[in-house]
């Protein structure tokens, strides 16, 4: 009843079956006794290797695409005084049962593809998504984004991925696909077009969003690399077949993509949740979901963000309603912070204003640029005589207007924290006023968040924020919906997506709640390369990942050993030392000069300087000066004497700058 297969092929398998049990954390001991990724031989309940009823036996042979069929079909033991009619009927409705299960099996296991995949970002964090798919001649750039640095990363605004292996296959890649317009998916493509061009596929909007930061950073004529898709519409590039589906995200025109590789169908779901009531009434494209399922998926790709969290993802529509009851309270002016890509939030506060008869400012250069963007595109249909311009709110009473703005995870520059601190140009806080935070902090933002609110609440403004439950919804799915995408998908093999670690092995433990076989699933991190075949996926190598640092002020890049510089001036101090010395006598003009920051108090300043500078006298008079001597040389001998006595007495590692003027 097993595959038929040479003892080469049998070989080969078991080969790789032993390297994926050192890499696969899903595995155990009883399941390594039938570590086979393909049809694997199982004893029905009474240790039979067949199936009971000899009509159907003929089923069991290899269909024409190597899979053995109803491998998995389990034994039903049935009464022996049933109708004969009436055990036909159960057996055939058990076998129909199991190849609706594991559609997957229609996969041709003789097909010879291969993928590989490849996360270069996006994995062990939140954000920072990109990854490559490739196959022998083909590979495809899925998104590019930027994440966020955290409080070490000193002058550093964004993190970018690191390009060094798109630079190594850039002869291979054929296109760079999109899937939906967030930053964590975009923001980072404009430094990748410094270094390499690819054609880019995406929706209007993702590509009007990078459009717009093209022209920001001289690469407008870089547009003619844009290539728009159509929904459900299928794309050639190289050797892949790719179709954009709809998805609902908290951004417009979000997509997942369903992939034809040589290999199999891939199915990747990028960021989604699955809302029945959504906004613009756009529901996720759930149909071509089954319709894929049903033809066999090798692999499913799925957002792993939310995979903590029970239940359902609440849909956006019931945050319009929270704005109707906090629209209704507010007596004054209605300031109202958001994500500025989340058009749908947007949208609902702004009919909000408009419905109570307020005139809708923007503030913010990322706000009014998506705003402007979507008005467009015709995403926003808001008519123009409802807007008005910063300097023009003084012309209204308050309860007149509505001020959508940024900065609602407590950027220092973002219009909402610079109105805080009373540095806005022209909208200064009132006590009358009400300001809406809709939105969570982003891991890593909280301390920024906290210290927002506390600059708000001390200029006396009413704060509304997580006191209510539905000010905010997350775009991500929760645990019921992931299971929905993964009986719809039913794949073989699963590889969790976008999340730390905790994320990605939730969702893991989700799939396998579903019918996954935990054998199938790997975990994988930044640079991790997993190969992909009918018969089986493993890691095969690391890549080499990495993050470069942003100065968003100049859109430079800063170097890491600038950062690393900065972090110990931050942790460690300084100590500067200068001082002259006289080459024709070989001597010290006058007393050294020690400035030393960070490192010790204002009252024991003097007792350290004074500690250094005699510790320098004695290392020069120890070593005489000759008439030659570099001032380098002398530099770097100081550095070591004053080094090795701070750690001693200080156990601290400063920076020390010794500068010798030879006169």
């Amino acid at each position: 009843m097993s595959n038929e297969k040479t003892t080469q092929e049998s070989s080969q398998q078991k080969n790789s079956n032993q390297r994926r049990r050192t890499q696969n954390p899903f595995r155990n001991k009883n399941s390594e006794k039938n570590s086979n990724t393909n049809t694997t031989d199982r004893k029905n309940e009474n240790g039979d290797k067949k199936i009971n009823s000899k009509p159907y036996n003929n089923r069991n042979r290899n269909n024409q695409n190597g899979n053995r069929r109803n491998s998995r079909v389990k034994r039903v033991n049935l009464d022996s005084s049933l109708p004969p009619e009436m055990k036909k009927a159960i057996l055939e409705n058990n076998r129909v049962s199991q190849e609706r299960m594991e559609p997957w099996r229609k996969i041709n296991l003789n097909s010879g593809g291969k993928v590989r995949f490849t996360p270069l970002g996006g994995l062990g964090e939140i954000g920072g998504n990109i990854a490559v798919l490739e196959t022998e001649t083909t590979a495809v750039v899925i998104d590019v984004g930027m994440s966020f640095p955290d409080e070490t990363m000193h002058g550093v605004d964004i993190l970018v991925p690191d390009f060094s292996y798109l630079h190594a296959i850039k002869d291979k890649i054929k296109a760079i696909v999109i899937t939906h317009a967030h930053e964590d998916h975009i923001g980072a493509i404009a430094y990748l077009f410094k270094e390499l061009k690819f054609p880019i596929y995406g929706t209007p909007l993702a590509l009007a969003m990078i459009a717009n930061k093209f022209d920001e950073h001289r690469l407008s004529a870089d547009k003619k690399y844009f290539r728009y898709v159509v929904k459900r519409e299928i794309y050639e590039i190289g050797d892949m077949k790719i179709e954009w589906l709809h998805n609902t995200h908290s951004i417009v025109d979000a997509c997942s993509l369903a992939i034809q590789t040589p290999a199999g169908i891939l199915m990747h779901t990028a960021d989604f949740k699955i809302d029945h009531t959504p906004v613009d009434g756009l529901t996720m494209d759930l149909h071509r979901w089954a319709y894929y399922g049903q033809k066999g998926v090798l692999c499913l790709f799925s957002d792993s963000t939310n995979s903590h969290s029970p239940g359902f993802t609440k849909s956006e529509i019931v945050v319009g309603k929270t704005f109707d009851s906090l629209f209704e309270k507010a007596n004054g002016r209605v300031i109202m912070s958001t994500f500025s890509s989340n058009v749908h939030r947007i949208y609902q506060a702004m009919t909000r204003g408009v419905k109570h008869g307020r005139k809708i400012c923007v503030i913010g250069r990322s706000m009014e640029r998506n705003i402007e963007t979507t008005r467009k595109l015709g995403y926003v249909d808001i008519g123009e005589e409802h807007f008005i311009e910063p300097h023009e709110v003084g012309r209204y009473r308050d309860d007149e207007i509505l001020i959508v703005t940024t900065g609602s995870q407590g950027e220092t520059m973002a219009a909402l924290s610079r109105m805080a601190t009373d540095e806005h140009r022209h909208i200064k806080l009132k006590p009358t006023d009400t300001v809406i935070i809709s939105a969570s902090a982003i891991p890593g933002n909280e301390a920024s968040v906290s210290k927002l609110m506390n600059l708000l609440l001390r200029s006396g403004v009413t704060v509304r924020y997580k006191e209510f439950s539905d000010i905010h919804v997350s775009g991500h799915a929760s645990q019921e919906e992931q299971k929905l995408i993964l009986r719809l998908a039913q794949p073989k093999f699963f590889l969790p997506v976008h999340g730390e670690y905790n994320h990605i092995n939730a969702h893991a433990q989700t799939a396998i709640s579903c019918g996954v076989d935990e054998r199938n699933i790997l975990l994988m991190s930044d640079g991790d390369q997993i190969e992909i075949t009918p018969k089986y996926i493993k890691k095969v190598k690391t890549i080499k990942t990495g993050k470069r640092y942003i100065d968003n002020q100049s859109n430079k890049e800063i170097y890491s050993e600038v950062i690393g510089d900065r972090q110990k001036l931050a942790t460690e101090g300084i100590v500067n030392i200068i001082l002259q010395i006289n080459t024709q006598e070989g001597k010290i003009n006058g007393k050294p000069v020690v400035v030393a920051h960070g490192l010790v108090s204002n009252k024991d300043n003097k007792k350290f300087e004074s500690s250094i500078v005699e510790l320098v006298e004695n290392y020069l008079k120890s070593n005489a000066l000759e008439k030659s001597a570099n001032s380098k040389v002398i530099e770097d001998g100081i550095r070591s004497v004053v080094r090795k006595y701070i750690i001693k007495q200080y156990k601290s590692y400063p920076f020390i700058i010794p500068t010798v003027f030879m006169v």
